[in-house]
């Protein structure tokens, strides 16, 4: 689809780029920020939101206490302390991390505070020991220039990355506290952006100018895209957790379908004067029943809940999104209050195991008519209401229109999402009363000018390096780029080799089974060290990668003995060369070269052969 198409439905899309930095220590404290230190103990905690600076609790955050979980924190030697516990007053702001958010600022054009205030977030979910996240706005009003367009950046803020989690187990969740507190910075885009094809234009050109500044972690999770989307007859929906930005424009085209398919339902259902009923006990409905799912709640201890849906009969199973149905919506928030999920009258009863007798009963239970529809839950006693409540506040959203929500991605080929959350507001934000305010002063703008990234002219010096403009166009999309400066900068190297090895090398071995994800950087130095000093071929170079990627703290000296990998080279190339013609009695060059490179192709340059054997 083209941008009219999108513009016709009033699209409106914007995006918050979150990625963690690669400092030595964490925002607040002098804890590492390496995530590979031993457990050493837990904590356990109950969470509440709080009122923010405008005197008025978040919606999300009373979503969130209203779940009544209990949180364990596993803690770690090296990369956790008090403060990350929250039993210990935060420590001095990190400068190294705020210089690299400086030098961003400056790459966007943006407008720096004189003086950054220190906020705190409500965060109930459990994700930040403390139920808050400390953030601060670093600069405002800037903007990228991306394929022509100028697109808005009105904030980038340095903030606290949560826990990691561990294992939910629904009314309790496990989370790992050695994340907590690592620095991240947080890049909003305006809401001009025209296509889900531009989303993501944009979002690789922002992860460009963060790779530039060379001080990003890269893996897994280090980077997150948050989209906000919308639609005239829809509602700002926030999209987290993508791990793929190649799929980040499959993405919002799937959350465009489905708010067009809930605004349709939500005419239809306007047409038809729907209604939602109250939540009723029919737990006696099922005091025999042979429903497996349900039995087994009830004979725990636990409670039938249902209500009517007046007018819903035949959309509560209408697709709204690939493998995604009406249905599907209302028990995210059943799920969302603890439960397994939800029965609706739109489903085969039979598969359930409900009895005609037990379906009859049920509906004069709940007083149904003709055209209407039921949601059921069954659970234990407490998360039964609870869930047909949250099922009935969706179910009366349906008619309405919209809802405003947060949504995770589900990260598989449907491309889609699911509820967590209401949007937040403002109400979340109060000041941080423990850290100082920190001036900035015109020595760090002056300083952070100097080093802002700038993306044109890394392309310019890459293409004097490479000479091939598709590879560089490659490179500076692929999360190495870093470390290709890095290597590039080694006396003597072959720009194109380390280029080869890092974006096809690497792929073909993945490809192959191999893990390249877990190579650190600093083996990878090692190995084109060794190839620049002419200890090894760029044959040699293969074997090594893939020895690290099996004993990641290989030493690469011992592994080049051990591997018989040293480079043949020289008067001892002259003498292998001589004892092969003896041995073979040939003078004939191809004859040679071929049962020279048969025996010893790792450990000889083909070029040095073809030298000595003219």
């Amino acid at each position: 689809m083209d941008d009219d198409y999108y513009r016709k439905l009033g699209f409106r899309c914007g995006l918050e780029i979150h990625q963690r930095l690669d400092t030595a220590e964490k925002l607040f404290c002098s804890c590492s920020t390496e995530q590979d230190s031993a457990g050493i103990g837990k904590v356990y905690r109950m969470q509440r939101a709080v009122a923010g600076e405008l005197g008025t609790i978040d919606k999300a955050a009373r979503f969130e206490q209203g779940k009544g979980r209990r949180f364990e924190y596993n803690l770690y030697e090296d990369s956790t302390c008090l403060v990350d516990a929250d039993e210990e007053p935060p420590h001095g702001l990190n400068i190294e991390a705020l210089r690299v958010v400086l030098s961003l600022s400056s790459a966007m054009g943006m407008n720096v505070m004189g003086e950054i205030e220190p906020m705190r977030k409500n965060v109930v979910d459990g994700s930040d020991t403390s139920a808050f996240q400390r953030t601060m706005l670093i600069g405002f009003d800037g903007s990228i220039s991306v394929n022509g367009r100028k697109i808005g950046i009105p904030s980038i803020c340095l903030e606290e990355e949560s826990c990691g989690i561990g294992r939910n187990y629904g009314e309790e969740i496990e989370y790992n506290v050695d994340r907590l507190g690592i620095p991240l910075i947080e890049i909003a885009t305006s809401a001009e952006i025209s296509s889900p094809q531009m989303a993501k234009e944009v979002a690789l050109h922002i992860g460009m100018l963060l790779r530039l500044t060379g001080r990003v972690k890269r893996g897994l999770g280090t980077i997150r895209q948050d989209v906000n989307v919308s639609i005239a007859d829809g509602a700002r929906t926030e999209l987290k957790g993508f791990q793929d930005v190649s799929m980040l424009d499959r993405f919002v085209e799937n959350e465009v379908r489905r708010q067009r398919e809930l605004a349709d339902i939500a005419g239809l259902l306007k047409k038809a004067k729907a209604s939602v009923g109250k939540a009723v006990d029919v737990t006696g409905v099922f005091e025999d029943t042979k429903a497996e799912l349900v039995r087994k709640k009830l004979e725990r201890g636990g409670r039938a809940v249902a209500f009517s849906l007046t007018g819903f009969a035949g959309l509560l199973g209408r697709e709204v999104n690939p493998n995604r149905r009406l249905g599907s919506e209302i028990s995210d928030y059943a799920r969302a209050a603890g439960s397994g999920g939800i029965i609706h009258s739109d489903e085969d009863m039979a598969k359930y195991g409900i009895s005609k007798e037990e379906l009859a009963s049920l509906r004069r239970k709940l007083g149904m008519r003709d055209g209407d529809s039921f949601i059921l839950v069954a659970e234990k006693a407490g998360i039964a209401e609870r869930a047909a409540e949250m099922a009935r506040e969706r179910a009366q959203h349906a008619i309405e229109g919209v809802p405003k929500e947060t949504r995770v991605a589900v990260n598989d080929e449907s491309c889609t999402s699911r509820f967590t959350r209401p949007l937040p507001g403002g109400s979340r934000m109060y000041p941080e009363t423990d850290v100082r305010p920190i001036p900035v002063d015109k020595g760090m703008l002056d300083e952070a000018a100097k080093g802002a990234p700038d993306i044109g002219k890394e392309k310019k010096t890459l293409m004097s390096q490479l000479g091939d403009g598709n590879t560089v166009e490659l490179l500076m999309g692929s999360p190495r780029l870093p470390l290709y400066r890095a290597l590039s900068r080694t006396e003597g190297i072959d720009c194109r080799l380390v280029a080869n090895v890092l974006l096809q090398k690497f792929t073909e071995l993945a490809r192959n089974g191999y893990r390249m994800d877990g190579v650190e950087d600093s083996k990878l130095v090692e190995i084109f060290a060794a190839y620049s000093r002419g200890a090894i071929t760029k044959q040699a170079i293969d074997e090594l990668l893939k020895a690290v990627s099996r004993e990641g703290g290989l030493d690469i000296r011992s592994a080049i003995t051990a591997l018989g990998l040293q480079r043949i080279t020289g008067k001892e190339l002259s003498a292998l060369i001589s004892r092969f013609k003896r041995e073979n009695k040939t003078g004939d060059v191809g004859q040679l070269k071929k049962a020279v490179m048969s025996k010893h192709r790792l450990n000889i340059d083909g070029e040095e052969l073809n030298d000595l054997l003219a």
